[in-house]
Formats: C-alpha cells, structure tokens, sequence
C-alpha cells in the first residue's frame, strides 16, 4: 500500500539524517499509507514502519503490506507512541532524528530529546519532497482537474437571478460528491457583486442579480489529490466597469501562465502577471501572490509563486495561476488554472473557458 518508500530514503541519504517520523496526514497521504491520527510512519535508510494503536490493527493488516506494522499499546508501556519509536532507532543504531517541525508540540519535542538521538525540524525540506509530482501523480490531478471542469459545467445550469450565495455553494458541494469527490480541497469561495472584492469571501444570504460578476474558487479531492479553479460568471451582459477588470485580469494571467516555465524563478512569474495590472493603475488592487503549489493539499504545497520565492521551476511541478483584481465597493475578478510544467512549458489543465460566461436571463 505504501509508496515512495524509496524517495524518502534517497532524501534521508542526502540529508545524511538516519531516520524520518511523519505524522501528518497531507504526507501519510502522499505515501497513500493509513491517515488515522493514531498512525504515525518512521522511515530509516534500511526499513518503513506503520506505528499505531489498537484501533488501526486491522485495517493495517488488511491494507498495508509495504511498512512493517508496529503496535504500540500506551497503556501497557505506560508510554505514548515514541516508546516504539525509540526502540526502532536503537535497533537500527540510528544516531539522527528528522521531524515534521509544524507538527510537533512542545511537550512532545521535549520527550523525543530523550530518545538519545540528535533531533532535526524539517519544514520546507518536508515540503519540497512532494514539489515534483511523478507520473502517477499527475495522472491522478489530471482526473481531479477534469471532474472539477465538469462540476462548475453543471452549477452553471442551475445559476440565475435570486439565488443565494449559499444556493450555489450547496450546489459546489453537491455535485462534488455526486461526481465522486472524498471532499471539497477547502472551504469553496462563491462571492457575487460588491462581495467578489473580498478574495476569499465566504458564500452569504446575498442573492445574485443580472449584468454583476459572479466568482466560485473550489476545488476537490479525488483518489488523494487535488484541484483548485476560479472562474468569474455573469447573468446577462456584464457592466462596462467588470468588463475593464476581467480583460485586464486575464491578460495578466496570460501573462503569468507564459512565464511559467522550466528553470524560471517564482518570483519573476508573479512578477510577469503584477506588472500588467500594475501597468494598468490597479496594482494596489492586487494583494495577493500569483500563485501556490497543488498536490495531496492545497495548503503548503510548493512551490509558491510570490514577490519573495526564490523557487526555480522545474518540470514536473504543479501550481496554480489566479492574479485578480478587487475593487471594494465595486467589486472584483480572479482567474485561476492548475498548471504543469511539461517539456519545460507551464501547461494549463483546466478546459473551462476564460472567456466571458454569460448565463441567459432567466
């Protein structure tokens, strides 16, 4: 069951760390091994183990034939699970220690100093792991990304004049999980009006009207990956003032999905797309950065593309692409695609058009 098994080692060999413990649910994801909370994976440069609890036993002997399965029963040792992790370093001779630092209490990192090995906090070394997806990877976003297409296809059937934001995020959901989602990859944004400033609005009692823009940001996990797309819809013709912004925040983002590229720095990505805007008197408008890694997660992903990464971008990566353009009182305009860097190109997944979509009055 387990996967990439051998990847980690390879990173270990290279940090010259004997051992790895991982416990959050985004990496024992990313390994496709048991997320329960009570199941903790450490891997060494010989050997995997699944250390849990009796709650997890069997399942674990039903689905997980690639880690050694260690249980550890707190009540008999007296101990939490670091008993048996313990154990496994001395058998092993491992002298070095590295941990996922974002999830490690303060207690908890007091008693691994007393497993005798040397402790490293690991984040971003944890994160650029997974920064380049391998062909499995990819095969299974770009499914996530086509079903996420097909979502917003249907919700739009059902878009019209007085329905509520709420409306139309319970329709996000619905077809989301009808379509064979696990779960939304995070809280969906729907915003119409005045509201669609707000970049991550929450979806509110507001009911929408005709010539005004509508914007739904989801995304959904499917067989463990995820996806993440904007799109900005109108009913009837949109006003003149929303026209300006979406001709202006699309040429950005074709400007920033044209920099994307093998062996280009993030920063300069975002940089391609903010000067457009900026050039056009609204870059005060655009707080945020141009975009964000997506994989297992959809928060903490690499690479992130903003005026300070350093990142340089190499085939195999998957971002996202959503400069946008908010207004208050006005209102404002995001559009996002999931992109890959294939043959050193930034390729855009999403088929949903960026062109104007306009729903008939009804």
């Amino acid at each position: 069951m387990a996967k990439r098994i051998d990847k980690v080692q390879e990173f270990l060999n290279k940090k010259n760390i004997d051992a790895l413990l991982l416990k959050s649910k985004t990496m024992k994801k990313w390994m496709s091994t048991m997320l329960g909370s009570g199941c903790k994976v450490l891997i060494t440069k010989n050997k995997g183990y699944l250390i849990l609890d009796g709650r997890y036993i069997t399942e674990a002997k039903e689905t997980e034939f690639d880690l050694e399965i260690i249980l550890h029963n707190p009540h008999t040792t007296g101990r939490n699970y670091l008993a048996a992790v313990e154990k496994i370093l001395k058998d092993e001779n491992c002298q070095t220690l590295g941990v996922e630092a974002d999830e490690v209490l303060i207690n908890e990192y007091k008693q691994m100093q007393e497993l005798g090995v040397d402790i490293y906090l690991l984040d971003d070394d944890i994160m650029n792991l997974r920064i380049v997806k391998d062909a499995e990877e990819i095969e299974a976003m770009k499914k996530t990304i086509a079903l996420t297409d097909g979502i917003y296809a249907k919700v739009l059937n059902h878009i019209k004049v007085g329905m509520s934001e709420f409306e139309i995020s319970a329709l996000v959901q619905y077809y989301a999980i009808a379509t064979g989602a696990q779960q939304m990859s995070f809280d969906t944004v729907v915003s119409s009006g005045e509201r669609t400033a707000l970049p991550h609005g929450r979806p509110s009692g507001r009911c929408v009207k005709a010539h005004e823009p509508i914007m739904i940001d989801f995304g959904i996990q499917y067989e463990n990956y995820q996806s993440d797309m904007t799109r900005v819809c109108f009913i009837g013709e949109p006003k003149e003032e929303y026209k300006k912004i979406y001709d202006l925040v699309l040429k950005a983002q074709l400007a920033g999905l044209a920099a994307i590229k093998a062996g280009a720095k993030a920063s300069d990505c975002d940089k391609a797309a903010r000067d457009v805007i900026e050039a056009a008197g609204y870059g005060e408008y655009f707080d945020h950065g141009l975009g964000h890694g997506i994989g297992v997660t959809d928060n903490g992903e690499g690479p992130i593309l903003n005026s300070k990464s350093s990142t340089v971008l190499k085939d195999g990566m998957m971002m996202s692409c959503e400069p946008g353009v908010y207004i208050p009182g006005l209102g404002g305009i995001r559009i996002e695609d999931d992109v890959l860097i294939v043959d050193g190109k930034g390729v855009p997944l999403n088929k949903t058009t960026k062109d104007y979509i306009i729903l008939e009055e009804k």
